[in-house]
């Protein structure tokens, strides 16, 4: 073993034995990882990383990514040597109900994790995010002779990690913008869970990289100690990001397992435990066992962490002494406070108006921009589109370190280093894509509700209301998809005023993130919505309209761009003679979190006779409609025609809304409502018709159980 001196020997084996462990008394986990990579993490934890065990907020501190996150005992492993708030006990409960070493690192959870990781490749972006918020926030407050902000960002990724489609998109992504202060040490064991990585890889990695434009290097040896260590030292000269594949070995010392798949999901087994440590010179009868010596070179971190602390805050002092300002801002965007008067650029608009959501989206963001410096953000190659610049201010780039990002088409990437963004802290990032592809992202989004991270996802072009482009590019099921995600607020608001209540949502919002569903097409400004909006969007929902001359016999729930069929249905109903109220539902998530007394003043439980209208598929609506209602939605996909015509054809119209409304109090008019003409699938229908593989559908045919359902020749 190519190590310096016998205390490395003994502090890498204590990290190896301690990961074992944990994995074996838990008979669950990845053990190999811990025991080949522990030399690198070795060297990374106690020669280069700055870090403050007992202040593991300190926002000058290095991070550092698990991107292998199923590797999670060695990272357990080195918090509790290093002094972090994690005791040994709670390496004895691993993988273990209650305990603070859940099989993969949680944010928020374990003190010292900088990121939920464990899904493969989410970690590496969330290190890029972190290595853009590092350069921004340094630009913004960086002064000469003054570098408050000065740290770089670590990771330890794995073939699976690299392999990934989201580490490819932020890996060009982080050449492009030479994110020089980014290392990522790739764990090369030649071993994936299925076995040699031979069987699905054969590319040189080092190379991609280069391609990318990163420094790339390698090092031989993943047991040679000042060879990693030059590796680093290297890296960090360069003006690139860095990529160093260590050869190493997956359960380096087994006799029976290293360099097998055997090593990597699975506990060894007490035999191969035994028979491990012997080969590490280890008591193998002695379990958790951290020998005084090891322990006192790694608890070094704790002093020298408190070192580094009481040192920046007095490099903190000295800039506020001439910086005050700078200061006092710099220390409410890491505490994340807002600042007072922060919404006072969001506009209110008039009855009458006619504005797309997307465009009073912009004009939120710009609003906001002057007040809210943290807002920071971009789009995946459409600002064009989804309209979110900062205008006046400079992109983000090599050169320069501006406001506006740009991701390029790469919506995967874009949400992991949007959470790495927001992991760093002093940013609420954003960022944006048409709503359908939020498909693309949809594991960073889950992964960024999972950790409760500040992140606005601005998702335009929300329906078939996008139109011509047709039913690729026309969001369907996305709404559902979207609103089963724990914590994820799904924000589709109806109108301008709506919308910049939303953007204050989404600003107030600390624990999670929030999306917004935006359109392509503009909406009427609807009355009440200026008095209304800003507290009910608040809430989830409200009352828009209430029945004319009493208690309402009918209610109708409309969100985003139906919101004015539901309101303009209302009216007609009225003057018909049946008091109708109106609830916009812009966000289903807060409106279930509101107390019982809210939720029925807005939908009282005896007005049993409910109409919902919402162009997406109606999965969910039955909980707000119940059993005596309607639900007019979307259960096929859309079709390529001017947004209007689109409309009209599938039975989204007020005239149709008010017509369901009517057969519900009427006729008893219940479930799920076919589309007019459910039927326009084009090539699908006439591919059908030529196999004889399903019945060609006709006009005002939809395809599904038509029990109680509408009238064709309604509209």
């Amino acid at each position: 073993m190519a190590v310096t001196t016998d205390i490395d020997r003994l502090a890498i084996d204590t990290i190896r034995t301690l990961s074992i462990d944990g994995v074996q008394q838990a008979n669950s986990g990845h053990p190999g990882a811990p025991m080949g990579a522990a030399p690198m993490a070795y060297v990374l934890w106690t020669r280069f990383l700055r870090h403050a065990p007992t202040h593991p907020d300190w926002p000058d501190r290095d991070r550092f990514v698990l991107s292998a996150g199923h590797a999670s005992m060695l990272l357990y492993s080195l918090l509790h040597l290093t002094g972090y708030d994690l005791p040994l006990d709670e390496l004895m409960r691993f993988r273990q109900w209650g305990s603070k070493t859940p099989g993969h690192p949680e944010y928020g959870l374990t003190p010292g994790v900088e990121a939920t990781t464990g899904p493969l490749g989410q970690g590496f972006a969330n290190a890029v995010g972190m290595a853009i918020a590092e350069r921004r926030l340094g630009y913004e407050f960086n002064r000469e002779g003054h570098q408050i902000v000065d740290h770089w960002t670590y990771a330890i990724a794995s073939d699976g990690d690299l392999q990934e489609g989201i580490a490819s998109e932020a890996a060009s992504l982080a050449g492009h913008l030479r994110l020089r202060k980014l290392v990522v040490l790739y764990d090369d064991n030649h071993v994936q869970l299925d076995g040699p990585t031979s069987m699905a890889w054969s590319e040189d990695v080092p190379k991609r990289f280069e391609a990318y434009g990163w420094h790339a290097a390698r090092v031989e040896d993943g047991n040679d100690l000042d060879g990693i260590e030059a590796a680093i030292n290297e890296a960090r000269d360069d003006d690139r990001p860095s990529l160093i594949a260590v050869r190493t070995h997956i359960g380096y010392g087994s006799p029976h397992k290293q360099d097998t798949q055997k090593a990597h999901g699975s506990p060894l087994g007490p035999d191969e435990v035994r028979l491990t440590k012997e080969a590490y010179g280890w008591d193998p009868d002695r379990t958790f066992y951290v020998p005084a010596d090891a322990l006192s070179l790694f608890r070094q971190a704790v002093t020298e962490g408190e070192r580094r602390v009481e040192q920046w805050n007095e490099k903190l002092a000295r800039y506020a002494e001439g910086h005050v300002d700078l200061a006092e801002e710099f220390l409410r965007r890491v505490d994340r406070r807002l600042k007072p008067g922060w919404d006072a650029g969001l506009k209110t608009y008039a009855v009458g108006e006619e504005i797309a959501t997307r465009n009073a989206s912009q004009d939120a963001i710009n609003g906001l921009a002057p007040t809210l410096p943290e807002l920071f953000g971009g789009a995946a190659d459409l600002s064009e589109s989804n309209l979110t610049d900062i205008k006046g201010e400079a992109q983000f780039g090599a050169e320069e370190p501006g406001r506006n990002l740009r991701f390029g088409v790469r919506e995967h990437g874009m949400g992991g280093a949007a959470n790495g963004i927001a992991y760093h802290g002093g940013f609420i990032p954003y960022d944006a894509t048409f709503l359908t592809f939020s498909d693309y992202m949809r594991g960073a989004v889950r992964l960024g509700a999972l950790a409760g991270l500040h992140v606005v996802h601005v998702w335009t072009h929300d329906s078939i209301g996008l139109g011509e482009d047709g039913p690729t590019h026309q969001s369907v099921e996305q709404y559902a998809a979207l609103r089963a995600i724990p914590n994820l607020w799904f924000v589709r608001p109806g109108d301008a005023n709506e919308t910049a209540a939303a953007w204050a949502l989404a600003v107030e919002r600390r624990d999670g993130p929030v999306a917004l569903a935006l359109t392509r097409q503009k909406l009427p400004v609807l009355e009440g919505t200026a008095e209304k909006a800003r507290e009910g969007v608040a809430r989830g929902g409200y009352v828009l309209r209430d029945a004319a001359g009493g208690a309402p016999g009918l209610i109708i729930i409309g969100t985003g761009s139906e919101l004015q069929l539901a309101m303009a249905a209302g009216g007609t109903l009225d003057d018909d003679g049946i008091p109708t109220r109106v609830v916009s539902l812009p966000c289903w998530e807060r409106f279930e979190a509101q107390d019982q007394a809210y939720r029925d003043s807005v939908l009282p439980p005896d007005v049993r006779k409910r109409v919902s209208v919402e162009v997406g598929v109606s999965l969910g609506w039955e909980r707000w409609v119940g059993d005596e209602g309607a639900i007019i939605g979307l259960d096929h996909f859309g079709a390529s025609a001017p947004a209007g015509t689109i409309f009209e054809h599938f039975g989204f119209t007020a005239d149709r809304v008010a017509d369901v409304g009517r057969r519900v109090v009427r006729d008893g008019l219940k479930g799920r409502i076919p589309t007019l003409d459910g039927g326009h699938f084009g090539h699908m229908a006439a591919r059908s018709a030529a196999t004889g593989s399903h019945p060609t559908l006709k006009h005002g045919e939809s395809g599904v159980d038509r029990t109680g359902g509408s009238d064709p020749g309604h509209s």
